[in-house]
């Protein structure tokens, strides 16, 4: 019995102790309010702040300017990349035009010739043509229109009784256009 007087009499100082570490590191009520009300009084300061900026016109105002700049580039960004994708193979079509015109002219050479292999060049020919326009490649219109610069260059003029002045009266290069935009322009005769 004496023994565990002794064990408790030294287990008591040790419990004590860890009472005493445990309130030390357990913040108080009294401290706990007064945190909570520092916090309080930073909230309604940062709460009257931000409500002052909303209230002041030249804030709201740099902040519609600058979400009205933000759309605008956005819908600018946007254009461009359409542009881009739109011509990107205004190069290639260019190339191929070149290629057309001689197809074209060797076609019109062998004309009186209705063999088979003539009717496959034709159907080639026309192959050709299907898949430039299926690409946005497309000819511009000109014989007996009437002459606009931006669709046509006009290389010579004559005198003609089938057109009135100012109308094409020959097409010497048919012009194309690509998504609506020239990518070469009709050389024509024009009438006097």
């Amino acid at each position: 019995m004496a023994k565990k007087k002794a064990e408790s009499a030294e287990t008591a100082p040790k419990q004590d102790e860890a009472v005493k570490a445990k309130k030390k590191n357990e913040p108080d009520a009294a401290e706990d309010a007064e945190a909570a009300d520092g916090a309080e009084v930073q909230n309604e300061k940062e709460t009257k702040e931000a409500e002052e900026l909303l209230n002041d016109e030249s804030t709201n105002d740099k902040y519609i300017r600058l979400m009205a700049d933000f759309q605008n580039f956005k819908r600018r960004s946007a254009k461009e990349k359409a542009e881009i994708y739109a011509y990107a193979s205004e190069p290639l079509a260019t190339q191929v035009l070149e290629v057309m015109d001689n197809f074209e002219r060797a076609l019109t050479q062998g004309e009186g010739s209705e063999t088979p292999f003539g009717e496959g060049m034709k159907l080639i020919f026309k192959q050709l043509q299907d898949a430039l326009e299926k690409n946005g490649v497309h000819e511009i219109e000109a014989l007996g229109e009437e002459f606009n610069p931006n669709f046509h260059n006009a290389v010579m003029m004559e005198d003609s009784d089938e057109y009135e002045s100012g109308h094409i009266t020959a097409v010497l290069q048919k012009g194309y256009s690509l998504n609506g935009k020239v990518i070469r322009p009709s050389m024509v005769k024009v009438a006097n």
